[in-house]
Formats: structure tokens, sequence, C-alpha cells
């Protein structure tokens, strides 16, 4: 379970960095000029633009990607550290487990503004929790409960989940397109 852990620290955590910089990068772009198209920007569902132009896209004031550009790194190099057969002390993973947990709280809301407030679909946004819930989920897991045998069946019921979520919210698009 352990080398699963660390895999999906620095795995995740590198892909949900990339995806936060980018996010940074075309929110930057934005600022700079009001009429620019984010390349996230596809269709009227999938629309980083319509999302990047609310309040929810700056909670603290700033720009949300930038905690994404904090935190993923953290998550990455805790990762790396474990790959290279680093023992870490507990502290840190008091920390680790704290961030994570914040992390997911603060995703999981995100996707409900997205599908219920906002009414559009970031797809960076969207690589940003899809790597968010199994860097929490595993954390957990090797917090608490080191040998639980079905762990992927929770992501799968998850994302399974969250993706009811998707085609319920934008139903009305999605049954255009057939």
């Amino acid at each position: 379970m352990n080398r699963i852990v660390a895999w999906v620290l620095a795995a995740g955590g590198f892909v949900g960095l990339v995806a936060s910089f980018v996010l940074t990068v075309e929110k930057i772009a934005l600022l700079k000029d009001p009429f620019y198209v984010p390349t996230c920007s596809i269709n009227p569902v999938l629309s980083c633009g319509s999302v990047m132009k609310t309040a929810q896209a700056e909670v603290l004031g700033f720009p949300n990607p930038l905690l994404g550009i904090a935190g993923f790194a953290v998550v990455t190099t805790v990762g790396v550290l474990l790959l290279a057969g680093v023992e870490l002390p507990r502290w840190v993973w008091i920390g680790l487990q704290a961030g994570v947990t914040a992390g997911v709280l603060f995703v999981h809301w995100l996707i409900f503004q997205s599908l219920y407030e906002i009414g559009a679909l970031c797809p960076y946004c969207m690589v940003v929790w899809a790597v968010t819930i199994p860097i929490f989920w595993y954390t957990t897991l090797r917090n608490v409960r080191p040998g639980f045998q079905f762990h992927s069946v929770v992501l799968i019921l998850w994302y399974l989940v969250i993706a009811g979520g998707v085609l319920q919210a934008f139903w009305f698009y999605w049954s255009t397109l057939f």
C-alpha cells in the first residue's frame, strides 16, 4: 500500500500541479484581456472562461489555481520522497492529511458550484478534481487503515457519483448531442 500511496502522491501531485499552472496562465491572460478565450473553452458546457470569471474562481481574493500550485507542489514532493525511500515523520503525515482534507472539501464545493451555480465545467479544473480525490483517499487510507482491501472500489463509486451529477446537471446539453 505504501508504494501505491507514493505513486498516487507523486503522479497525482504532478498532474494537479501542471493543471493548476495552466489554469493560472489562462487566468492571467484573461485578466490582461477580458475578451481572451481560454484554450479550455470548448462549448457552452465545457467553458473555462465562464468559470474563471466568477467569484468562486477567487474565493480567497486571488485565483484558486495558486492554491493548487502550492498544494500540489507539496504533494508531489512528498510522493517523490516516498518513492526515494525516505521515511517521513508523523507530523508530515498529519499535515498532509489536513491539507488534502481541506483540498478535497474545497474541490467538492467547487464541483457543486460548477454544476448548480455557475452552470459550466472547466476541463482543467476537472483534472484537478480527478487527482485530488485519490490523493485524499490514499493519504487517508495510509493514515487510518493501511490494510484496506477494496480501495479502488471506493474511488470508482466516488467518480461515478460525480459523473452522475455532471450528467444530471447538464442533461439538457448532452441530450441535444444524440
